[in-house]
């Protein structure tokens, strides 16, 4: 039976937190359970035939998707060593799903268009380095929406569900805290007792065995959850997580659960 489940071609969905830039390749030792998690995070799941991202880092007024064949790499980051800027990871880009996933959003009366010159920012090429270091499997990007409507993203992940037969990883690639003035660049661990209080508030959201729409209105209110202004000043790395739960459609389950640059930050799959 078990064989049987790894054969069947089902999206796999996950949600998780990608780090402070290029740090976590660079051996920063405030990002070590992070990669340690990274690593180890292909032996939960099938090998996808391509990946879709929701990058925290890519916000457009129209929902629009990496059309490149070879994409390049952009380093959306600054002031790091020369090193930073000659990381690598020449995987394919998928520009037929692409296409695909563009009419799906777009019968959804999403308005969506492609971008054929735009290459793989951190939010893409840092996990996947350490995930799929061979850097084999087709990969694509979708943006944020700029104005980071929690509802939009919510009906982002919905149109995405015509995905779900496909042998496809879904990656919403943000980070579940992320007050870029509170982290600790030192690699401290000092007690947070309000990032903790919004970390189990986001879990108990996520992984609940409540109503799908009862999670959705949750997630739209997120403002409303204790700390949450604190640990997102701006929603930009949280509004991923609204894209994959309103694709999954289900309950998630937690699989990391640890600090990354001092602070507590979880994932989450669907599978």
């Amino acid at each position: 039976m078990e064989e049987q489940n790894l054969s069947e071609n089902k999206a796999q969905i996950v949600y998780f937190s990608h780090g402070g830039g290029p740090l976590p390749i660079l051996g920063d030792p405030g990002h070590k359970a992070m990669v340690d998690f990274m690593v180890k995070l292909p032996s939960q799941l099938r090998k996808p035939d391509t990946i879709l991202v929701i990058s925290a880092h890519w916000e457009e007024s129209t929902a629009t998707l990496m059309g490149a064949q070879k994409p390049d790499m952009f380093y959306d980051y600054y002031g790091f060593p020369e090193a930073a800027y000659e990381i690598n990871y020449p995987a394919p880009g998928n520009p037929e799903l692409a296409h695909q996933i563009s009419a799906y959003l777009q019968e959804n009366k999403i308005p969506a268009r492609i971008d054929e010159k735009r290459g793989f920012d951190h939010g893409l090429f840092i996990p996947l380095k350490l995930m799929y270091p061979q850097a084999d499997i087709p990969s694509l990007q979708l943006s944020l929406l700029r104005g980071l409507n929690a509802t939009a993203h919510i009906a982002l992940g919905k149109a995405l569900r015509k995905l779900a037969n496909e042998n496809i990883l879904v990656i919403g690639s943000g980070f579940s805290f992320h007050n870029m003035r509170a982290f600790s660049w030192q690699a401290t661990d000092a007690p947070d007792p309000a990032n903790d209080l919004f970390q189990n508030w986001l879990i108990e959201t996520s992984t609940s065995p409540i109503s799908q729409s009862e999670r959705e209105q949750r997630l739209i209110e997120w403002e409303k959850a204790p700390s949450a202004r604190y640990c997102h000043p701006r929603e930009e790395h949280l509004l991923p997580l609204h894209v994959c739960t309103g694709m999954a459609d289900k309950p998630a389950k937690v699989v990391f659960d640890d600090r990354i640059l001092g602070k507590r930050g979880v994932a989450f799959l669907w599978n």
